[in-house]
């Protein structure tokens, strides 16, 4: 058999009833013992209060003092106290009666009253509540426009409903980006895919195809399959930083960028790499540390112009530590930067460049889980400079999970 389940309207209803019923009671018995206080008795000669034999002797004097010809005036000053005082006695018990009769009909009026102005402010109340309700239920993975909305006094259940649709303003943004990732991540595949697919399909519908022709086209399709294979990598390093760090030991930024740089081997192009090193430690991942500086390495590289420049440089400013690696190149309009750390995002000007999209994206993304930001500043005579500010190793978490 289930027990019944009462709402938290009901709940709140019945708690004011009940505040109610017992603030009334309490001021119904003060009220009855303050009036109940006052005594309206005959006392005896020895202070006590007289026996019934004792009021009908006295009664007897009394009457027998009104008959008589000569009355004693004491007696009968002592005769009209007496019975003022039996008047007052008696009016005294009808009040305390009517008191207590109206009292307990008020208290009843009233705990109803409070029934009912309680049932509908506790309604008004939980209006809020019933909003969220509403917009979780309506609420999904295809339609997350739906909003609380929230008026009135900004009290805890307004700002819980502010709370609410903050949340799903973040989940909504959530759910579209991951839908762009995937339509974009999809482009992205499908594109080495179908240049694999038209170059085997021209070998195979030409007959008189010859060694070299295949030989060309084992060599396109090996291109096609790296870049895929670079791709996929990339999505996979984006997929395994949503999850937080999963390591952390104190890195030096500079001997990793040292180390980047010492695998890069000779510059292409003429390019001319400087670098100012200084020590900056972090609390983080060697392992993707590395790969945010090749990355930032690789694209200063790629968008370069002939004889170019690239600078790096690393150091502690702060409290925080700044990696900042700078290129000579074309002019970047500032207000291109900002989408340069979206997945699958390229200038005009880079489209015809070789690269997937998302350097710059795993630069970001890096940072974020190490607690930092990542930002770009177009240089003034063309390029742009990249810096990375994560926190250093002695003020860095110790949880792995990302600073938000």
């Amino acid at each position: 058999m289930s027990r019944l389940r009462l709402t938290v309207r009901a709940r709140l209803t019945l708690l004011y009833i009940g505040l109610f019923g017992v603030c009334g009671v309490l001021v119904v018995a003060v009220s009855y013992a303050q009036v109940a206080r006052l005594p309206a008795q005959v006392q005896g000669r020895g202070g006590g209060t007289p026996s019934a034999s004792d009021l009908t002797r006295f009664a007897e004097r009394c009457q027998s003092a009104e008959v008589s010809a000569h009355p004693d005036a004491r007696i009968l000053a002592k005769c009209a106290a007496y019975f003022q005082q039996e008047g007052a006695q008696g009016q005294r018990e009808l009040t305390l009666a009517h008191l207590l009769q109206y009292s307990l009909i008020t208290l009843a009026v009233v705990i109803a009253l409070a029934a009912v102005l309680g049932w509908v402010f506790a309604g008004r109340a939980l209006r809020p509540v019933h909003r969220i309700t509403t917009a979780a239920r309506a609420a999904s993975e295809h339609n997350l426009s739906a909003r609380v909305a929230a008026t009135g006094p900004r009290d805890e259940l307004r700002e819980l409903a502010e709370t609410f649709d903050a949340m799903l303003g973040r989940l909504q943004a959530a759910f579209e980006g991951q839908q762009r990732f995937i339509a974009n991540a999809s482009h992205e595949l499908r594109t080495p895919l179908a240049v694999m697919r038209a170059t085997v399909d021209v070998v195979l519908d030409d007959p008189d195809a010859s060694p070299g022709d295949l030989r060309a086209m084992g060599a396109d399709v090996r291109v096609a399959v790296d870049h895929a294979e670079h791709l996929i990598g990339a999505l996979l390093i984006l997929a395994r930083n949503e999850r937080g760090l999963t390591v952390r030991e104190k890195v030096d930024l500079a001997t990793v960028a040292e180390d980047v740089l010492d695998g890069c081997g000779d510059c292409p192009g003429g390019l001319r790499v400087h670098a100012s090193l200084e020590s900056a430690f972090i609390s983080g991942d060697p392992v993707l540390a590395g790969r945010l500086i090749a990355n930032l390495l690789d694209n200063a590289l790629r968008y370069n112009v002939p004889d170019g420049e690239v600078w790096v440089s690393t150091g502690e400013v702060g409290g925080r530590c700044e990696l900042t690696v700078a290129n000579t190149g074309p002019v970047v309009d500032p207000d291109d930067t900002g989408r340069m750390f979206q997945p699958f995002e390229r200038l005009s000007d880079r489209m015809s460049r070789d690269g997937c999209g998302l350097g710059l994206a795993i630069v970001a993304s890096i940072a974020a889980i190490h607690g930092g930001t990542a930002t770009a500043r177009p240089r003034d005579d063309g390029g742009l400079a990249v810096t990375v500010t994560i926190p250093t190793a002695s003020s860095a978490p110790l949880d792995g999970n990302p600073i938000r």
